[in-house]
């Protein structure tokens, strides 16, 4: 596996988890907060791995957590506050609630990015793309700062204006083997379909 020291990687945690009736980002997995869990595999990979939500909720953990600069934006003020604090050209931002990403994935994911000239590299699955497991240029922060000073809240209605690579399932699907890459964990169903899958 390839250690990549000029990329950060970030976990968004800061979702209300309505629908699963409890904190997603600590639930356990094979004896492991989901939470936990992402960070452990993005570690080996990347330079850092930062959580963006609540410290009094995450930092128990033991990760390193930093608050969103404004709360209640949702996943792209989420992103946009891991590219404030990155000191890094290329960032890795994954949601919590991802249970099936794999580190052959991700390495490839990187590998790709680094090799891009674009702003974003965007995996489109076959719902659409996928930005909360996406890599994101530096250069991306103003352009999402300034569509969320416009009311903007859809991740890829504030990419608008980047130079997007999209990444089609045909290059990737050697990598989702069961069709699960990006199926996220949003209500207590995906939680005992991934304990099903994930803890056999």
């Amino acid at each position: 596996m390839t250690k990549f020291d000029q990329v950060q990687s970030f976990i968004l945690s800061g979702g209300s988890s309505s629908r699963m009736g409890a904190d997603k980002a600590l639930l356990e997995l094979a004896g492991q907060p989901l939470l936990l869990r992402a960070a452990r595999l993005l570690d080996p990979l990347v330079a850092s791995v930062t959580v963006i939500g609540d410290p009094a909720r995450c930092a128990p953990l033991g990760l390193a957590v930093v608050p969103d600069d404004v709360p209640g934006l949702g996943p792209l003020g989420g992103i946009a506050t891991a590219l404030r604090i990155s000191r890094m050209p290329w960032n890795l931002v994954v949601a919590c609630d991802l249970p099936y990403l794999t580190a052959a994935w991700l390495e490839f994911l990187i590998s790709r990015a680094l090799a891009s000239r674009a702003d974003v590299l965007l995996p489109e699955s076959e719902r659409g793309p996928e930005p909360l497991c996406a890599m994101y240029h530096a250069r991306c922060a103003p352009v999402i700062s300034a569509a969320l000073e416009h009311g903007v809240r859809k991740v890829t209605d504030g990419l608008a204006g980047l130079m997007i690579e999209t990444l089609p399932h045909e290059e990737w699907k050697a990598f989702d083997s069961d069709g699960c890459l990006f199926k996220n964990m949003n209500s207590p169903a995906d939680f005992a379909e991934a304990r099903a899958r994930l803890e056999s």
